[in-house]
């Protein structure tokens, strides 16, 4: 009997195709799943469902394309309905038996039965596009009811697709994602930077429990600062070559031998005089054999306007960028991604006109999903401090206690990195030293005041409230001479996954103290 891999099923649900990965808790390598008769080449699912009534057959990826020249396919087969997903602006076609969000259901349902059960899946982390993210997330809410796994996370795409590089957080990105059948670019800033908390996954499901609502985890998206896009993709460019040799073309799978054959002629190796042959069906079923070089492609893609189009997309997209002050030099990095944007001409494009930024190239489609996964590492579920905690400290010269903070509301736990602290003494030969902790009780307000009718903030605003625990102080005693203005203590403070706050102690010659819990933070 094999032994089971445990750990984190990543999906990512894309417009052309879907992407699923899994990572072990115990292995930093993620797996591409291969599924009979669904996945085209390992983690890559076409996004297609293929829906019959009366008998309600239902099959996804490889089994439904190749439904979707049977009869009635207007009807049973569904492609492109993701983008359409919490989307209320893009017009449905109605002739399907299924709406959108009834086709993700069913198209998510069934790729998570289909799981092998080798993978024994301890978390499920989904993507969810920027754009549309509070509606799509309320869908993928409603669904998650429904599957038997004990947490659940989402992230957004550009934050995911970002990680999956290696952008620093706070880091603004420019994205080309040229898919099957779209492309869109857009800019956004990662969150986090510049002493700010670094993005995390949101969690909708934890042990087993719904907590999409309760969650102290707030959405904390990339922010969009640009978004533009287009209904061209790579299944049009596949129809451009079929075009070119054949315009009357009436057989559906010379667009899948197009596609192949462009695949092929993005390679970096293809040597641009090199001609390929390739067989398109004519009139009668008849096979005739043509060429295609590098040179010739290029020449097909140029003349159907590609690049006079993603000119304009770039344009518009800076534009947007400029009216928020956000110009090309303070990108960080250019990514990208889905298969069109390995198409050597789109690569050189965008090379020449932005030359001086960064362009980084993942795997084109797989990266998003690959993302997700590096957001939810091993078993590191993350929620945010909703107070903040201090320590009382004594100021010598003003003679008086005060409040100093150690973790801030916002931060995340369990920390990563303690917090370090020294401490002096305040008076001469000082042998205990107390630590008294304390806790936001509320946040700072902004007092509004009325002048002549219209609102105003007040100059003096009320300060943060800082409540000391009902706990035993921890008293530390020193063994050595304390003089006051010299360091006499250092202490490093943790808050673990349990919740609790621990503090390790150290003297000014480094001799370790001991390390306590100094309580729970809730």
């Amino acid at each position: 009997m094999k032994k089971k891999l445990s750990g984190t099923l990543a999906i990512d649900l894309g417009n052309t195709n879907t992407v699923v990965a899994f990572q072990d808790q115990n292995d930093n390598n993620a797996i591409l799943i291969e599924l009979p008769n669904i996945t085209s080449s390992p983690g890559i699912i076409p996004t297609a469902v293929w829906f019959e009534e009366p008998s309600k057959t239902l099959k996804i990826g490889i089994s439904a394309l190749k439904m979707r020249d049977n009869t009635n396919s207007e009807l049973f087969f569904h492609s492109n309905f993701k983008r359409l997903i919490g989307n209320s602006i893009e017009k449905i076609n109605k002739k399907n038996i299924l709406n959108p969000t009834e086709c993700g259901e069913k198209f998510l349902k069934f790729l998570w039965e289909t799981i092998p059960q080798k993978y024994e899946i301890k978390r499920l982390v989904l993507t969810a596009p920027i754009d549309t993210y509070k509606g799509y997330r309320e869908w993928l809410v409603n669904l998650c009811g429904g599957i038997t796994v004990d947490e659940i996370a989402l992230v957004d795409e550009p934050t995911a697709a970002s990680l999956g590089i290696n952008v620093p957080f706070g880091s603004k990105i420019m994205t080309l994602d040229f898919g099957g059948s779209t492309i869109d670019m857009n800019i956004v800033k990662i969150e986090g930077g510049e002493g700010k908390s670094g993005p995390i996954a949101e969690l909708l499901k934890f042990k087993g429990n719904d907590v999409s609502s309760i969650s102290k985890q707030k959405i904390r998206c990339a922010e969009i600062i640009g978004k533009t896009g287009s209904k061209i993709g790579g299944k049009d460019i596949d129809q451009w070559i079929v075009d070119y040799f054949i315009p009357d073309n009436e057989y559906a799978i010379n667009s899948l031998r197009a596609e192949e054959i462009k695949c092929k002629l993005s390679s970096k190796e293809i040597k641009n005089e090199t001609k390929y042959p390739i067989k398109f069906l004519i009139e009668g079923n008849k096979e005739e054999e043509y060429y295609l070089s590098k040179e010739i492609f290029e020449k097909i893609v140029t003349e159907n306007n590609l690049l006079n189009h993603l000119n304009s997309l770039l344009k518009d997209l800076l534009n947007q960028a400029r009216g928020k002050f956000c110009t090309v030099e303070d990108l960080n990095a250019i990514i990208l991604v889905g298969g069109g944007s390995q198409i050597p001409l789109v690569k050189e494009w965008i090379t020449k006109k932005i030359s001086k930024i960064q362009i980084k190239s993942p795997p084109p489609i797989e990266s998003i999903a690959l993302g997700a996964l590096a957001m939810t590492p091993g078993v590191k579920i993350k929620d945010i401090l909703t107070k903040g905690l201090s320590i009382r400290l004594f100021n010598r010269r003003e003679q008086k206690h005060f409040w100093h903070p150690i973790f801030c509301r916002g931060q995340t736990w369990p920390t990563e990195n303690p917090f370090k602290l020294v401490l002096q003494a305040s008076r001469n030969n000082q042998k205990i030293f107390e630590i008294v902790i304390g806790e936001t009780k509320r946040e700072r307000k902004y007092d509004v005041i009325f002048e002549n009718g219209l609102p105003k903030l007040s100059e003096v605003q009320s300060e943060e409230e800082i409540i000391k625990w009902d706990k035993e102080p921890l008293k530390i005693e020193l063994q050595n001479k304390t003089i006051p203005g010299e360091d006499n203590l250092t202490l490093f403070f943790d808050i673990t996954k349990k919740a609790d706050l621990l503090v390790r102690c150290f003297d000014i010659k480094d001799e370790f103290l001991g390390e306590y819990n100094l309580g729970n933070i809730f």
